[in-house]
């Protein structure tokens, strides 16, 4: 029942599995995790049998049949062969915290059900630690406290930080304690740097940080509305290398949501910093700053519908920032009395205080499908779910803790965060399309069922072994969230009265990439990225389907799938925003949720979706639009005339140097050769080529009939290429537009065909070298002037077998990689990035679990 193969066998062994401490006593027969490429940054495992051993030496045979001579340093030993293994040494570990042998004993056997055959999947750091090792922390993620605003408080954070990630937990990190670029620092006669500048060391160290040889650590910056740095902060993912190795989000009040909507200003303030008690005093709380009567700066005064274009179109353009209604959480948050959240962790699901943590686990929906009755198995869910708010409650008195202020916090508050993932192959098993309205009512059900249940199962577990310290029954209640729940839910407002609460929070929706993937279901509360994807392997790329789809084909050979499988892509923005916005009514923390969109969602769509979400009560947005990054995954885009699926492959690296345009204009010359100016309007068509660069969409507007500019869009805005290739695209349209000089297209195909650089994509005819070489190509088709060249080059006559062969394989590749993205890890084309994380379906390299 817990056999692994293939991707899900390599991410178990890889990531979960317990190991023996080193490698010595490997011998012949063994299963191992050999290394294959020793990145620094990004190594590569594969799962083998050790063949042979001489001394340090041995012999590995790869599930392919390939074999690689390496030593034992370069091997990890796995003592847990299958999940079965796993599951009981967590079962075990789980109910030892409990204060009977009979209850140990009772627990320890309804654990084992809960996990068996994926029904509850336990977070990462959980499946990884427990049982394991004292040193591993079993919590995903923290936040720490925003940095005091001093050099040696920033570098406290950074160790306190550098602490966490070293034992596999992400860290969340508010940096609006922090003093503004250039405002005076008296001590040492100078200005700081700003809060931006310290983030990128905060991004800095994160990319130096590895978690067990086979993760990176993760980060979150956030910076409140009312910062003087704000500006820089939403835009400084558009400078190369500042801040690559953390998540930005932005916290925005209510009063800023209601200045944008009456197009009010907005005022970026600071402490004053030479108040008495600054150093002391100043957390990074604004408003409890004001409420001791000290002093604020006011830096800038802007409108707010500015600040806001600026947020919703660096968004447009790369993905980030994100947004957290951060006002909002907060007036949902259970622990509003006592203890305000203040960051989010790395993928945003959970909103913490200084020294919060996640502890997380899913429920895999998709072993609910009762196929008898065609509907979801009602009674086992009860049952799972409320089991499983006490397997999360055992969790923190299981875990060792490393810093003193993490488990004062912790066992005050008691969090955890049961989530779910398999929705979208549950929604599948129901015959229901995700998004769809038949979708949205279920899930409205789905989840506040769940809700219900779990609070009533701590409530029940706070008359077993007492309440969280800080419950406070009247003021418990009294949060946004306990009030919608209660509403609908009455018997909890009176199990809350009458028995108290165990955990201040219950319910988190996080993104599960790693584990669901492992598990082979839908991870977190997504749709399906994709239904098809390819996979490398010794024999090139190969086509796979997932699961649930295989079989469908399977049993309906030719047919294609029904429109309940619902991709990402296929879905609108606006679908995936009230999927959220229905399941975080019954969330208490938040979710991990992506909004996809196609390329052409424009910055006006944006704002629509952003102003959509706070209308509809996220306490979040984050968008991903198809084309926005530099290393990415363009999903499957629907023509009106065929099925699509394209990608971008593209690395960040130097355009090659182009060869100049044998041409001088003179001063005479410009008064000869007048300009053509630009008309209000102009028609023209956009050619999508693929470029070792990435996907180029090349934009060719015709005047008089021919063409008179061009615009390329190559790579994420703010990126070399990205600028490189504008830079081209001005430079061509100057020359199409300006003066006479016969057959101005003919004359610019000339100097930019097959200009070439350090790679090249394509086959042929279709073999693209450069970006330029791709407008020189898209100029051909054009002008109609490549349609014959085209043509012939398609006869089967004009290519012998082997060149026919060759060609199939490279097209293969290019349609392969034209499905995903290339991994930072392996190097195949298997990255796919959905809910905020990027993951790899050959290696299972995850950014963000």
């Amino acid at each position: 029942m817990g056999k692994l193969e293939g991707l899900s066998e390599k991410i178990f062994l890889d990531r979960y599995a317990r190991k023996h401490p080193d490698s010595s006593g490997v011998q012949p027969g063994d299963i191992v995790l050999a290394l294959v490429k020793d990145d620094a940054k990004y190594p590569v495992k594969e799962v083998g049998k050790i063949v042979s051993r001489d001394g340090d030496n041995v012999e590995v045979r790869f599930t392919t049949g390939e074999h690689t001579h390496t030593t034992i340093h370069r091997i990890s030993h796995p003592i847990e062969l299958t999940p079965d293994e796993m599951w009981d040494r967590l079962a075990k570990a789980m109910a030892s915290v409990e204060t009977s042998e009979g209850k140990r004993a009772e627990w320890e056997e309804k654990f084992r059900y809960l996990l068996e055959d994926w029904k509850l999947v336990p977070g990462g750091r959980i499946a990884a630690g427990a049982g394991t090792s004292d040193e591993l922390t079993l919590f995903n993620c923290y936040v720490i406290p925003s940095p005091k605003d001093s050099r040696g408080g920033i570098l406290e954070s950074l160790k306190d930080m550098t602490e966490i990630m070293a034992r596999g937990g992400g860290v969340g990190m508010n940096l609006s304690s922090l003093r503004p670029r250039r405002a005076i620092v008296a001590g040492v006669n100078g200005t700081s740097s700003g809060s931006v500048s310290w983030g990128g060391l905060f991004s800095y160290t994160t990319g130096l940080i590895e978690q067990g040889g086979s993760r990176r650590g993760a980060l979150m910056l956030m910076l409140n509305d009312w910062h003087p740095d704000l500006q820089e902060f939403i835009s400084v993912k558009e400078k190369m290398g500042e801040v690559t190795n953390a998540n930005l989000s932005v916290c925005i009040s209510d009063a800023f949501m209601d200045a944008v909507k009456r197009d009010k200003e907005w005022e970026l303030v600071f402490p004053d910093t030479k108040e008495p008690g600054y150093d002391e005093l100043w957390t990074g709380d604004l408003d409890a700053w004001r409420q001791m009567g000290k002093k604020v700066v006011t830096y800038k005064k802007l409108r707010a519908k500015d600040i806001w274009h600026q947020i919703i179109e660096s968004a447009w353009k790369s993905a980030e920032p994100g947004v957290v209604f951060m006002e909002r959480y907060n007036k949902m948050s259970n622990s509003w009395y006592y203890n305000p959240i203040v960051s989010t962790n790395p993928c945003g699901e959970q909103g913490l205080p200084g020294w919060g943590v996640c502890n997380l686990s899913a429920i895999n929906l998709a072993k609910f499908y009762d196929r008898e009755s065609q509907d979801i198995a009602w009674e086992e869910l009860r049952k799972v779910t409320r089991w499983s708010v006490r397997f999360l409650d055992n969790v923190i008195d299981k875990t060792p803790y490393h810093f003193k202020e993490n488990e004062e916090n912790q066992k005050r508050e008691r969090r955890i965060g049961l989530g779910t993932m398999g929705l979208a192959e549950l929604l599948i098993k129901l015959g229901i399309r995700y998004g769809g309205e038949e979708s949205l009512a279920l899930l409205d059900k789905l989840y506040g069922f769940m809700a219900k249940e779990a609070y009533l199962a701590s409530s029940e577990l706070a008359a077993e072994k007492g309440s969280f310290p800080a419950f406070d029954g009247e003021k418990f209640v009294q949060s946004g969230f306990m009030r919608e729940l209660i509403a609908a839910y009455p018997e909890v407002g009176e199990s809350v009265a009458k028995k108290g609460m165990r955990n201040v929070t219950v319910i988190t929706q996080a993104p599960t990439g790693s584990t669901g993937t492992m598990v082979g279901t839908s991870t977190g509360i997504e749709p399906y990225f994709a239904f098809e994807y390819f996979r490398q392997s010794r024999l090139g790329y190969d086509k796979q389907l997932v699961p649930i789809a295989q079989e469908w084909k399977d049993a309906h050979p030719g047919e294609e799938l029904p429109d309940y499988f619902v991709s990402a892509m296929e879905l609108s923005a606006e679908n995936h925003i009230r999927v959220q916005a229905v399941i975080q009514r019954w969330v208490d923390s938040s979710i991990s949720k992506t909004a996809n969109c196609p390329a052409d969602f424009t910055v006006e769509d944006t704002e629509r979706l952003y102003e959509l979400a706070y209308e509809l009560g996220c306490k979040g947005v984050t968008i991903y639009r198809d084309g926005s990054r530099d290393v990415q995954v363009l999903s499957a885009a629907k023509d009106d005339s065929e099925d699509v699926k394209t990608e971008q492959a593209a690395e960040e690296k130097p355009l090659p140097a182009n060869e100049p345009v044998p041409m001088t204009v003179t001063a005479a010359d410009a008064q000869d050769r007048p300009y053509k100016r630009r008309p209000s309007v102009l028609r023209g068509a956009t050619y999508r080529i693929n470029t070792p660069f990435g996907m180029a969409y090349i934009t060719i507007n015709d005047l008089d009939g021919v063409p008179a500019e061009i615009f390329l869009n190559v790579g994420k805005a703010g990126s070399d290429v990205f600028a490189m290739a504008e830079a081209l695209g001005r430079v061509c349209s100057l020359f199409l537009r300006y003066g006479d000089h016969g057959d101005k297209v003919k004359l610019l195909v000339k100097h930019l065909k097959g200009i070439g650089g350090s790679g090249a994509i394509g086959f042929g005819v279709n073999r693209v070298e450069s970006i330029a070489d791709a407008v020189a190509k898209a100029l051909e088709m054009h002008a109609g002037s490549g349609a014959d060249q085209l043509a012939a080059a398609r006869a089967p006559e004009a290519e012998n077998a082997e060149h026919r062969a060759e060609k199939e394989r490279l097209n293969a590749t290019a349609t392969a990689q034209a499905e995903v993205d290339l991994c930072p890890s392996c190097g195949s084309a298997a990255l796919i990035s959905t809910e905020g994380c990027e993951q790899c379906f050959n290696c299972g390299f995850s950014k963000c679990n």
